[in-house]
């Protein structure tokens, strides 16, 4: 294997540390085409369908690529902004929100916006650290929960960029924060302002992106940290077990998901005699498909018209002063022992004193820079 050719290298330049904030993509435009690209990329990840790839790629590239496009690509329409795609419009919103607040907090550092599928993806962004004279690296995914659907999936990105490289990155990963006060109180604020502005429903529901039941048997643990960020978020807000629910949206194929479904739930609310709701995603810190059309228009009309007569869908975190407060709150907690506070203009003369003597030590040896 040939290993990449390594970015330019001055012996005593200074050191950078970057931050990535990923989230799981989006398609380029709302149309087939685009969602064939995108969605071949997604489902043939074998963190997101484990089926034998043989298999499930004459599946994949027989059948759902030659459907399911042009059905996905008129959801993704109904939901596009005139600046594109929310999650990515509102991703890169987060990306730098998060950078001004880190840096604020006195941290010299850059953050970058990364897709596990679609653009840009990591190798891109990594390529242009590593021309930057980036040496740490810290990742952090907009999935709280972990998941070896989502979470893991984003560290093998890393890890085939990281295959052709000779020089890696010291790096630091977020796993997760499912149960991150700054995360709860951030979600707790939103709840407790919407509620501020609309007043409160008879039932709060939970909703979090569904996993297949096998999953949770073989280990994975999204399942219980979805209940543990319900349980501290309902603590929170001072709900009773009786007035808030947990679900799981988003099935797809015939295999069993992690219950309660979301949609069979809310009519079964509406058919019992509750005929208000409050919905949220605590699972999606951005806005999205899944969030926009699946449950703000899809599980609205189930459940109005099973005889609900009051919806409310609580938008996500999205970059919300309080959580972008924090989510650097979380950042800063990895990046402790790296040195990239701002330095006094002493310690920078010092420093520069140092690069000088280091640069000169190795042309003395015979290095060209």
């Amino acid at each position: 294997m040939a290993f990449q050719k390594e970015a330019p290298y001055t012996h005593g330049q200074a050191a950078k540390t970057a931050v990535l904030w990923c989230n799981l993509g989006t398609p380029e435009a709302p149309t087939a085409p685009a969602l064939r690209r995108y969605l071949a990329e997604f489902l043939a990840d074998h963190r997101v369908v484990e089926i034998p790839k043989a298999i499930w790629l004459l599946i994949l590239h027989g059948i759902i690529l030659r459907i399911r496009p042009k059905k996905s690509a008129a959801k993704y329409a109904s939901i596009w902004s005139p600046e594109g795609s929310p999650l990515k419009v509102g991703t890169e919103a987060q990306a730098k929100a998060l950078e001004v607040q880190l840096r604020a907090q006195g941290h010299d550092v850059s953050v970058h916006m990364v897709m596990r599928y679609g653009q840009p993806n990591m190798a891109s962004i990594m390529n242009q650290l590593k021309l930057q004279g980036a040496t740490r690296v810290l990742l952090m995914t907009a999935y709280p929960q972990y998941s070896g659907t989502t979470t893991a999936s984003v560290f093998d990105a890393f890890y085939k960029w990281a295959l052709n490289i000779r020089w890696i990155p010291e790096l630091r990963f977020v796993n997760q924060y499912h149960d991150h006060p700054a995360y709860i109180a951030a979600l707790a604020h939103k709840v407790k302002a919407y509620w501020a502005a609309n007043g409160q429903a008879e039932q709060l529901v939970m909703t979090f992106h569904g996993v297949p039941e096998r999953t949770l048997l073989l280990g994975d643990p999204y399942h219980c940290q979805c209940h543990k960020t319900a349980r501290l978020l309902g603590e929170a807000l001072g709900l009773s077990k009786e007035q808030y629910k947990v679900t799981f949206q988003s099935r797809f194929g015939k295999a069993k998901w992690i219950e309660p479904y979301t949609e069979p739930t809310l009519i079964n609310m509406a058919t019992s005699g509750i005929k208000s709701v409050d919905i949220m995603c605590p699972g999606f810190t951005s806005d999205c498909l899944e969030t926009l059309e699946e449950i703000k228009d899809e599980a609205r009309e189930a459940f109005m018209h099973a005889g609900g007569e009051a919806f409310n869908y609580i938008e996500c975190l999205n970059d919300d002063a309080k959580w972008i407060e924090g989510l650097g709150l979380i950042a800063a907690e990895h990046l402790q022992g790296w040195p990239t506070r701002a330095l006094s203009a002493t310690q920078a003369a010092e420093l520069d004193a140092a690069s000088h003597a280091t640069n000169t030590a190795a042309l003395t040896m015979g290095a060209k820079q």
